[in-house]
């Protein structure tokens, strides 16, 4: 399964990336996340761990524990599922455009046994 977005944020790349790692925001961006917990210590970095808990719209709550595996700022992110039932992988990056950033997102990942009934159900929560 593989799913892409692109959107525009009105403010500079350092801005978006440091939001975007912040775990304290992600359940005000990523509307389906109902609890975050930073699990390492330190400012957001190479290696940091976010356990996530997520409630897709229509189905089971789920938590899954995420690994930021590519910490280029301002400019790339990657987070590896390191534990949880979805193995879906994301990449995001940060492209300037003038005082906005482009804001890119690619996740990838194999579901397996009955979750592949849903995959279609599963793109459209991890677009939003």
């Amino acid at each position: 399964m593989r799913i892409s977005e692109t959107f525009v944020v009105a403010a500079p790349p350092e801005a978006v990336f440091d939001y975007v790692v912040e775990a304290s925001n992600l359940a005000a961006w990523q509307t389906t996340k109902t609890y975050v917990e930073q699990l390492t210590d330190g400012p957001p970095s190479l290696g940091t761990r976010v356990k996530e808990r997520t409630k897709p719209p229509g189905g089971k709550e789920f938590d899954q524990i995420v690994e930021f595996t590519q910490f280029d700022r301002p400019r790339r992110l990657h987070v590896h599922v390191v534990e949880g039932p979805f193995p879906i992988d994301g990449t995001w990056t940060f492209d300037p455009d003038g005082e906005r950033t482009v804001v890119s997102f690619a996740a990838e990942g194999e579901l397996h046994g009955p979750m592949r009934l849903i995959q279609p159900i599963f793109q459209r929560v991890l677009a939003r």
